[in-house]
């Protein structure tokens, strides 16, 4: 600013001067030639001239930008009020920057993950191909959706009309060899039409292609960015080369670029989905489905080609012979297609729009104790106002330095807040859901600067308004008259700063009930038996054993049979088990109708589906899931392939109406499949989350005969093994698993090595995350609106020390006083207070999705937290009025 001004006011007022001197001088001499001594001359050409400052100003107004200058000058004016005032200057951006930073961190993550577009080719045109089956009993216990089968996906991909290109994914793993140690890999299985969908370049190599989709040609695989890194160290030259998967040699035909995921499935290797034709069914809902949409062509449109094709679906493929092809019609199976990112996002997006509402709310907080420090200070600056009024400053000009002057404040908040922001991010990414969407795109970028910004001047305009409207609309608002030492406190100067604290304690009073009902959401869930025991104690991995390296069935069992034996004898391990999936891990489930023996289902009824998992005997011992009656599985039974099975005690209560009736009843899958005897009943299990209702599960035996029909014996390759130890989640003990299971295999990798205790927390992060940030948010709040109390007391009780002086010369007593002011912050507190329960009430009923067990008017919640809030108001009151009982009258009135 000192060069601007040098530029134009030494400059080009100068030259002004000078010019008008020159005219003068000019006209001396003209008069001086004409005979006019040369006072006399310059008296008059003086006089002809005019008045010289006048014409100054106005030759220098046409030449400067006034209002830029006007506003530079008051820009220096404020900063060297701030610098007189380093407390109030340093208060006010430590708070901005508290709630502006707050505010972007949250909408950091909010933008990277809701508003920011997929990094693929022309998101917009991408869609998840979603069904729904509001006729199939029992789905919805288990999934919200139904997902594709081989044969739907191939008569989509050969007779739609919506799509530009079409692929089903389906998420695996795979066992890597060869490479140091033995390593089991996250894969993504997809078809050919996957990546050209999400139309995202190789990094290095290419595609796989239509022909990698042939079994009997040569068998490629792509890798992730991050397996790349980390196995091969980044090194281009690895495609071309082989690696060992699954015991098979695999050409690796390129890399995946940095971030790439199939939709928000990060995997290690892209690996081909072949499907046979001839060998495929109706059947086999387990298939994701992504498309890309042809220009012009809405979801809507896709919809109705998709509910075409579902007649042509079941006119092509059958279940085998005898099963009726329109036997699905009784599913009314509907296209649900959406777009991809709310596929991606999922319902997450509730939560982070619930945080950012919520830091939101502590922003306006923040806002309103930085318009009450606005205030006071605008009190002290009343006489000078008032003299600036008197010499003609007009309302407009006093307003726009105080606008200014809060602008000001907002943006130094904002860019302090940045650095809060930044740390912040890094806060949120750590204690955010580990399967948190997007993940790693999140980062503070271009948008999130410009939010600030935006932030910090909106936020400077609000709480600059206030002491604006109160000293600028009218020459009245100032008055010059009388001592601001002396003048009492009128109730029109503390209305203001009153309403100021009435709206703080509501808004803290719906963040901290808020915060309190996740409070109590996460300790009634906290509170729910999850269907096993002692999670802290109980390790937990996956073994996979491929065809490839082991093709017989019996064997597979014999393996796993051993691995369990081995992995008992470790010193510390109490029991081990094995079941296809554990609660909770997120393992793809299985799931079918399941019928009773002398039970018949007339017309168009069909049995319920029904959970699946297979277990070894004693995986419910080492869980710690109760028998509640009968009996476990036995080896001899296994081997034996004896028709048996175990059912979730829901299950059994809802067939045969308790748990011990259904001991030594029967039960099928399939009509050719022989009755299985119910041995056991088991507690409910929380598959799902501890929040979802336990689904009605049946039990098999890890290998079975006739499973799906006449053919092999059927065996669950991959499996949980489960471990009960007092060592679980030690680095030994981990080593120590690993070694054991190279006893058996060496060619075994170990994965998803974790104690139940991590699944059971993972289960429950977003919960968890919304917890502390309701938290966080509500200590703020009733932090900043418990000083926005202490504040407007203690001032008050400054501007009110003369007559306090008076009342105690007049024989008032201590107590007396400093109840008069904490009787007014409890007026301002309730007041407070009833509005926030009416706010808090309808909000409530909007965050009902994220609470579990509560009521979103839980009483008790409403009753104990105003108590709690009125209690820190009264207490926050008390302090400042105490000095009440210090103030000696005489030497009050003396000052006075």
């Amino acid at each position: 600013m000192a060069l601007f001004s040098r530029f134009f006011r030494n400059r080009r007022y100068d030259d002004i001067s000078v010019s008008i001197r020159e005219h003068i001088d000019e006209r001396i001499d003209e008069l001086m030639d004409e005979g006019m001594p040369r006072e006399e001359a310059a008296r008059a050409a003086r006089r002809e001239f005019g008045n010289v400052t006048l014409l100054e100003e106005r030759s220098r107004e046409a030449w400067q930008w006034q209002r830029l200058e006007s506003m530079l000058v008051d820009l220096k004016h404020i900063g060297r009020r701030l610098r007189r005032s380093p407390g109030f200057a340093i208060t006010v951006v430590l708070t901005l920057a508290i709630g502006i930073g707050a505010n972007t961190a949250v909408f950091s993550v909010l933008n990277s993950v809701l508003i920011r577009p997929l990094p693929y080719h022309e998101p917009q045109q991408l869609v998840a191909l979603r069904l729904v089956a509001p006729g199939a009993p029992g789905l919805t216990d288990f999934r919200d959706e139904l997902r594709l089968s081989a044969s739907m996906y191939l008569t989509v991909a050969a007779h739609n009309h919506a799509f530009q290109s079409v692929g089903v994914w389906l998420p695996g793993t795979a066992s890597i060899t060869g490479i140091a140690q033995p390593e089991q890999v996250n894969t993504a299985l997809i078809t050919d039409g996957v990546l050209p969908t999400l139309g995202v370049p190789a990094a290095a190599g290419q595609w796989l292609t239509a022909a990698d989709q042939d079994r009997r040609g040569t068998r490629r695989v792509m890798l992730g960015y991050g397996y790349w890194q980390r196995r091969f160290g980044g090194d281009p030259s690895v495609v071309g080369r082989n690696i060992n998967v699954d015991s098979q040699q695999w050409e690796i035909a390129g890399v995946m670029p940095r971030g790439f995921r199939v939709v928000n499935y990060d995997f290690d290797l892209l690996v081909p989905l072949a499907f046979d034709p001839v060998k495929e069914s109706l059947a086999g809902f387990a298939y994701h489905g992504i498309a890309r949409l042809r220009p012009g062509i809405t979801i809507s449109q896709a919809d109705d080609d998709m509910a075409r094709l579902l007649n042509v679906w079941m006119d092509s493929w059958t279940n085998g012979p005898g099963s009726d092809p329109h036997f699905y019609l009784n599913w009314k199976i509907t296209p649900a297609f959406r777009p991809l990112k709310d596929q991606v996002v999922g319902s997450i997006g509730n939560v982070l729009w619930v945080v950012m509402a919520t830091i939101g709310v502590v922003m306006l907080i923040a806002c309103t104790n930085v318009a009450n420090l606005l205030l006071v200070r605008a009190d002290a600056r009343q006489q000078e106002l008032a003299v600036r009024s008197a010499l003609g400053a007009g309302r407009w000009r006093i307003a726009r330095e105080l606008l200014l002057e809060s602008v000001t404040l907002g943006l130094l908040g904002g860019a302090a807040g940045v650095g809060v922001a930044y740390a912040g991010l890094r806060l949120l990414v750590a204690i955010g859901p580990e399967n948190l969407p997007r993940l790693s795109e999140i980062s503070l970028d271009a948008s999130s600067i410009a939010f600030t910004v935006i932030l910090s001047v909106l936020s400077g305009l609000l709480f600059g308004s206030i002491p604006v409207l109160r000293y600028a609309p009218s020459k009245q608002a100032v008055p010059l008259i009388g001592s601001m030492r002396t003048a009492s406190v009128s109730r029109e100067r503390q209305r203001g700063r009153n309403l100021l604290v009435v709206a703080q304690v509501a808004m803290a009073l719906v963040l901290l009930i808020s915060a309190v009902l996740m409070i109590r959401t996460f300790n009634a869930m906290l509170n729910v038996d999850p269907g096993f025991s002692a999670p802290t104690s109980l390790q937990v991995m996956r073994i996979s054993i491929p065809e490839t390296m082991v093709r017989d069935p019996q064997m597979v069992t014999r393996i796993q049979n051993n691995i369990q034996d081995k992995l008992a004898t470790i010193p510390g391990v109490s029991s081990a088990g094995f079941a296809v999936s554990v609660p909770m891990s997120g393992a793809e489930p299985n799931w079918d109708g399941i019928s009773v023996e002398g039970k018949t289902y007339q017309g168009d009824e069909e049995p319920p589906l029904r959970l699946f998992n297979y277990v070894s005997p004693g995986y419910f011992h080492t869980a710690g899931t109760r028998m509640v009656a009968g009996r476990d599985f036995t080896w001899t039974e296994i081997y034996g392939l004896r028709p048996v099975g175990i059912l979730s005690e829901s299950l059994a209560r809802e067939l045969w109406g308790s748990p011990l009736a259904a001991i030594g009843k029967r039960f099928r899958e399939f009509s050719n499949m022989p009755w299985h005897e119910v041995v056991g009943v088991v507690q409910d299990v929380r598959e799902n989350g501890i929040d979802q209702i336990s689904p009605a599960t049946v039990y098999w035996p890890s290998i079975m005969r006739d499973l799906y029909g006449p053919g092999p014996l059927d065996v669950r390759r991959t499996a949980y093994f489960a471990l009960r130890s007092n060592r679980a989640g030690t680095q030994a003990f981990i080593n120590e698993m690993q070694q054991a299971v190279w006893l058996v295999n060496s060619n075994l990798p170990v994965a998803d090595v974790s104690t139940m205790q991590d699944i059971y927390s993972q289960s429950m992060a977003r919960t968890s995350f919304t917890l502390v940030m309701l938290a966080i948010a509500g200590t703020m709040a009733l932090a900043l609106g418990i000083l926005g109390i202490y504040g407007v007391i203690s001032y008050a009780v400054s501007q009110r020390t003369r007559e306090i002086g008076i009342r105690m010369a007049l024989g008032a007593k201590k107590r007396e006083l400093v109840w008069m002011f904490v009787r007014s912050a409890l007026v301002l507190t309730g007041i407070g207070t009833a509005v926030g329960i009416g706010a808090a009430a309808a909000l409530m009923r909007l965050m009902r999705t994220l609470l579990f067990g509560i009521s979103p008017l839980d009483p008790v919640t409403f009753a104990v937290v105003p108590i709690v809030l009125i209690a820190a108001a009264a207490l926050a009151s008390y302090l400042p009025a105490r000095r009440t009982a210090a103030v000696n009258p005489v030497e009050t009135l003396r000052a006075e």
